[in-house]
């Protein structure tokens, strides 16, 4: 049976995953084996609050240190998956580029908080508990996806992808009264959603028209709430958005467009978010079909309605 490339440049199904998503779960693979064989290491690598100064470097290691084997394979196999999607629509450059920032800067918000809760509280135990895993970085995966094919139904759960994050954070959180080391957890899933969403809206550079972030009404940070609770989000939202963009926000909010060396560019948002959408239903479509060719006992039919859900 012959094989079918995919986007990402590899071969469908169990070789269609990309080269920097492979070394990447070659990474948490090995932290995962370093910190086994060698407990003390937990020490040096994982962000303890009370030792991230001196060991600053916890900063960066911690997000590529999974403790335990369901948090490693679940790691890694979100990693190749949504990275098989992700990766060949942002270019493996802007790929890396958004692991690090969102790792690194959901572990400086973790930081800041655990330091915030001892002074609040007093209770050591804040300065002192391991965390690590790759979590933060797949809570920002979900809002790339909510981002890129918003509207895409997944079969399995028969939710639209753009509901992903906030479901993911909702369990989360559920799941966080059921168990005692939800503070290991439930912090990084946090802030790694929305440093994920912030790069999104507001940092990522987009190589083929140099514009930054996506301010369009389908990514704005109410979209992570039910209808109901939009009126309500939308004043608080407002007010950290002109926190983090200043005037750039006013200017959205008069041309809904970007801005370009100090001009405003009217109408090229909701341009460039279709264009990227296009984008990665194109990707999806393509991966889709490809894996269909080499899926046994697959009909014509079957085909058809996998891609006309893009």
């Amino acid at each position: 049976m012959s094989s079918q490339q995919l986007p990402g440049g590899g071969m469908s199904n169990y070789s269609g995953y990309t080269k920097l998503c492979k070394g990447l779960a070659v990474v948490l693979a090995g932290g995962h084996i370093v910190v086994q064989i060698f407990p003390s290491a937990v020490s040096y690598l994982a962000l303890i609050p009370a030792k991230t100064i001196p060991f600053a470097w916890n900063l960066v290691t911690a997000g590529y240190v999974e403790q335990s084997i369901p948090g490693v394979f679940i790691s890694i196999i979100g990693l190749l998956f949504i990275g098989k999607l992700l990766e060949p629509i942002w270019g493996s450059r802007e790929f890396l580029k958004f692991i690090f920032i969102v790792n690194f800067l959901t572990s400086v918000c973790v930081f800041v908080t655990a330091i915030s809760l001892y002074y609040i509280t007093t209770q050591e135990s804040y300065l002192y508990i391991p965390i690590s895993g790759f979590q933060g970085v797949l809570s920002g995966f979900l809002v790339g996806i909510k981002q890129i094919i918003p509207d895409q139904e997944l079969s399995l759960l028969k939710i639209k992808a753009k509901w992903l994050p906030s479901i993911a954070l909702l369990l989360s959180v559920v799941v966080s009264f059921f168990t005692t080391d939800s503070a290991a957890y439930l912090p990084t899933v946090i802030f790694g959603t929305y440093i994920g969403w912030i790069y999104l809206r507001y940092w990522q550079r987009k190589s083929e028209t140099k514009l930054k972030g996506d301010p369009s009404d389908e990514f704005s940070f109410s979209t992570f709430f039910p209808e109901p609770l939009r009126p309500v989000i939308d004043p608080v939202a407002t007010i950290f958005e002109r926190l983090l963009c200043g005037r750039r926000s006013e200017s959205s909010d008069e041309t809904r467009g970007y801005t370009l060396g100090g001009s405003v560019l009217p109408s090229s948002d909701p341009i460039e978010a279709s264009r990227r959408r296009e984008r990665g239903a194109r990707a999806l479509e393509e991966r889709l079909a490809a894996e269909s060719l080499t899926a046994p006992g697959m009909t014509d039919e079957t085909k058809r309605d996998a891609t006309e859900n893009v």
